[in-house]
């Protein structure tokens, strides 16, 4: 007797992964933020949610099956112990904006890669059950903000302009185990990398005869994460489940170096966006090299389940970032408190008819900021709405595959208080395959 293992879609997998890696590494240096307030901490925060359960409202720390299947979910490693089949999970990021401030409105747009993650179980069939693994590239934050004014100086006009952009991505690898019936346990270690930059920007017309001033101070961030979650999950008999859940991180520390690069350019009036060409660089100064503690993050949750109909949920969080300080002498940051809702409901698994086997996602979210300005603390709060669609099954059933779809509709902010009112649509579209990897064949 001959065994044979094919490592083929192994191969396939890394390469998808490293495709992406080097995506999202490009990407890193530019934004998919618009939001003024993400000049505050390190950015615009991107939680660990795919968009399955960010269509839920973000609901996840007591997330095990979607529609009776054992999902990848990231938020809590303790899941990872369901996972029986291989699950290989990536996806696009997109992002509309709406700023509005005494009258005066801004739109943008913009998209990118989104995530890679890959999933699979260590269980054997006839063997010990001894968990699951995954291991996958997001983003972890990122900046893009802009602010100008018009000045004057001896009759000349000029323009000052604060820009920020930039982001830090988060490589991971999990892993999750259940000790005893009921009751499982895990967590990731990840590695945050990427670079935020903040420009100051001084510029003259082209007639003035006069360089421009450019600072840009560069971010460096590079240094190691801990989140763990634990999970009580138990049948409450005809098709009904319950699961309680619970995720954290620690304070981590990871290492910031800020350092500052001063430039004169000319504007060029002969290009089609008035491009700033760099004439000579007049100062390098390396400002600091320390560590930061990121925020010490708590989060509780409940999911109670019909058989794969439905499945509805409720988290709360807690993220405290009073110590936390990147910039020497900026303000101090709160506490983020919130709560998600939501759930999802698939029609009739039996039907042929393909409306009755989709699964419909709805929830909401609220989140009480840590950012306070001008004595208001801000607010967010986003209705979420997806699908998720199955595609035809192969292998004779062995694989099947979704495309998941979510849109968060939420507003950040007001416009009271002398602040800035953001209406945002973020999309996340995510293509998930499952298959029955790892399985050894035989044949006489």
């Amino acid at each position: 007797m001959r065994e044979l293992f094919s490592h083929s879609k192994t191969i396939i997998a890394l390469g998808i992964g490293l495709m992406l890696l080097q995506s999202n590494t490009g990407l890193a240096q530019s934004s998919t933020s618009h939001s003024p307030y993400s000049q505050f901490g390190i950015g615009q925060i991107r939680e660990d949610l795919l968009p399955q359960t960010r269509a839920m409202g973000g609901v996840s720390t007591g997330v095990r099956y979607q529609g009776g299947l054992p999902i990848l979910n990231i938020s809590n490693p303790a899941s990872y112990s369901a996972l029986n089949r291989t699950i290989l999970d990536a996806g696009l990021y997109g992002n509309l904006t709406q700023l509005e401030k005494s009258g005066s409105v801004g739109n943008t747009a913009d998209f990118a890669f989104s995530h890679f993650a890959f999933g699979f179980s260590l269980n054997k069939s006839n063997g010990p059950k001894i968990g699951g693994v995954s291991f996958g590239l997001l983003p972890y934050s990122d900046v893009g903000y802009s602010t100008a004014a018009t000045r004057q100086i001896d009759n000349i006009s000029y323009k000052t302009s604060l820009v920020g952009e930039g982001g830090i991505n988060k490589a991971y690898v999990g892993y999750g185990v259940s000790p005893f019936k009921g009751f499982s346990i895990g967590a990731n270690v990840g590695f945050l990398f990427g670079n935020l930059y903040d420009k100051s920007m001084i510029e003259f017309p082209y007639e003035a005869g006069m360089y421009n001033t450019v600072q840009t101070l560069t971010r460096e961030t590079r240094g190691a994460t801990v989140d763990y979650g634990v999970q009580y999950f138990k049948s409450l008999g005809n098709q009904w489940n319950i699961t309680f859940g619970y995720s954290g991180s620690l304070n981590n520390a990871v290492r910031s170096k800020t350092s500052s690069l001063v430039t004169l350019t000319q504007t060029d009036p002969g290009s089609e966006n008035v491009e700033q060409v760099a004439q000579d660089t007049s100062a390098f100064d390396l400002l600091s090299n320390r560590k930061f503690n990121l925020p010490l993050k708590h989060n509780v949750g409940i999911t109670l389940s019909k058989g794969i109909n439905w499945s509805i949920g409720a988290d709360f969080k807690y993220a405290d970032w009073s110590n936390f300080q990147t910039r020497e002498g900026e303000q101090k940051l709160g506490k983020n408190l919130g709560f998600a809702i939501g759930g999802q409901f698939k029609p009739d698994a039996t039907s042929n008819k393909y409306l009755n086997v989709v699964d419909y996602r709805l929830g909401f979210r609220y989140n009480k900021s840590h950012i306070t300005i001008n004595n208001h603390r801000l607010s967010d709060m986003a209705v979420t709405v997806g699908l998720g669609l199955p595609l035809p099954e192969t292998n004779f059933g062995r694989t099947f595959s979704n495309i998941n779809i979510s849109a968060e509709v939420g507003q950040l902010g007001t416009m009271n208080h002398n602040l800035v009112r953001e209406r945002y649509i973020n999309l996340n579209l995510g293509f998930t395959i499952n298959d029955a990897w790892f399985i050894r064949r035989s044949y006489d």
